[in-house]
This record gives C-alpha cells, structure tokens and sequence, in this order.
C-alpha cells in the first residue's frame, strides 16, 4: 500500500510540472514585457522612448535584453529550477532602470566595457532628444508666425498640464515662462502702436528679467521688439521642453488651424468657376 501512494504522490507531483518549451515561452514574455517598463521608467522625465526616431533604438534595446534574459533563464532550467528561471526573466531586465542610478560609479568600470555596454542607450538618449527638438521645433514654429501666438501658445500649453502637475516648484516654472512670455508680447504690441518711450520704459519695469539688473534699451524700439520676440521664443522653447519632458507628448499643435488661403479673385468678365452647363 506504501508503494501504490507513493506512485500516487509522484503522479500528481509530475501533474504540476510545467513542460520546459512552456516555461521558455513564459520567461520570453515575461522578459519583454519587464524589460519594456524598466526602460520606461528609465526614461520617465528624459523623453519618450517610443518617438518617430527613438523606437528603433528602444526595441533594440529591449531585444537585447529580453535576449540575455532568456539565456540566463535557460541555464536556470538546465539546473531543474523552473519558477526561478521566470523570476530571472523578470528580475534582470530592471538593470535597465538601476543602471540610470549607477552613472555616478561608472568610473570604477574600464571604459571600453562601459562604452560598449551603454552604446544603445546613448544611442537612444541622442535619438529622444532629437524627437523632443523636433516636437518642439514644430509648435515653435507654427506659433512664431505672429507675436500674439506666442502668448496663445504659452497659455494654451500651460493649462493642458497646469491641473495635472503635483509637482508645485515645476508648476511654478511653467507659470514663470508663461507669464514673461505674455508680458514681452505686450510690450512688443505696444510698440507697435508707435508709443512714447516712456511708455514703454515704464513697462519694462514689470518684466521679472528687471529684476536680475537686466536692461533693455528703449533707444531703438524695433531692435527691442526683436529681442522681446526672440527672448519669447526662447522661453516658449524651455516651456514646451519641460512639457514634453514631463510625459505630455500628444499635445496639438497651436494654433490649430491654418491661416485660410487668400480668396482669388476672378478677372474682370471672366466666368465664374463652377460646373458646366450640359448641353439640351
């Protein structure tokens, strides 16, 4: 009787076992999708790993490490240790994620070990700041088109993630930027109505760069009005940086539609465009 529930027990214990092709499937998985959110968090407050140029980089990246996951599973299976081997596969890849805190003791490795060992990520930190220009040149641009977008623009970027932030000391840059970008646009619109000097000048003073011992001469009113509208672009550039830095990568462009194409008018006697009379 002893020997027929020990076959008992031995029967239900290789019920449990997991076969090996199973196991390689689930580590492969488990890697892939641990070594996807290890990188994001990598990258949380860098850029957007998954950008137009970036994505190249991070699939590879993720590639590799699932890869040497899988592996160092596999030698784990070889050992008989099933569940151990899905653990590497989720455990290891968080070396993407560690490997962002440890920059401060890369000194201690040999340098071309290093270099080699961070190639993609380097590789992936060039491509996502070149996806954040890029994102940035693009609503800089649509919005450098006429000063008073400039301010539009700041508002409107600033109250999409105003409500959002629990960060108060980022929620306060944003405020400042947006807030000396709207003031210069005013100053640069004043101008434009031809003032007196002293009207400018006594608005210069509410500027918070004034405060800095930061004059601006009002001698010569258009070369003011160009470094007002420079300086706006500028801060709107750090602005939407910050933003897309912060995760905000989907926000529209402002404004949001194209100017509307001039109206052609038709020569003199010329017969309007339209459909063609079908002949009786």
């Amino acid at each position: 009787m002893s020997s027929g529930v020990s076959r008992l027990a031995g029967a239900q214990g290789e019920g449990w076992t997991m076969p090996t092709w199973a196991v390689v499937a689930i580590t492969i998985v488990v890697s892939l999708v641990s070594a996807a959110g290890f990188l994001m968090l990598r990258c949380r407050g860098t850029g957007n790993p998954f950008g137009r140029r970036a994505r190249w980089w991070a699939i590879t990246i993720i590639a590799i490490t699932a890869g040497v996951s899988t592996g160092a599973a596999l030698v784990v299976i070889a050992a008989g240790a099933h569940v151990i081997a899905v653990c590497v596969g989720l455990v290891l890849p968080s070396g993407l994620w560690l490997g962002r805190a440890a920059r401060d003791y890369r000194d201690r490795v040999p340098r071309g070990l290093a270099a080699l060992a961070t190639f993609p990520l380097r590789g992936l930190d060039d491509q996502m700041g070149e996806d954040m220009q890029e994102w940035c040149d693009d609503r800089l641009r649509a919005a450098a088109r006429k000063p008073q977008w400039l301010s539009d623009a700041a508002e409107y970027y600033f109250n999409q993630v105003r409500d959002t932030l629990a960060d108060a000391r980022v929620r306060s840059q944003l405020a400042g930027w947006q807030e000396s970008i709207q003031h210069k646009i005013r100053i640069v619109r004043l101008i434009e109505l031809d003032p007196y000097p002293d009207q400018v000048e006594e608005a210069l003073h509410y500027l918070p760069a004034m405060t800095n011992g930061r004059g601006y001469a009002v001698d010569d009113l258009p070369a003011l009005t160009r470094r007002l509208t420079a300086e706006a672009e500028n801060e709107l550039n750090l602005l939407l940086a910050r933003v897309y830095r912060l995760g905000y990568h989907r926000l529209l462009i402002y404004p949001f539609r194209p100017e509307p194409a001039p109206r052609v008018q038709p020569a003199p006697g010329a017969r309007p465009a339209g459909r063609e009379p079908t002949p009786s």
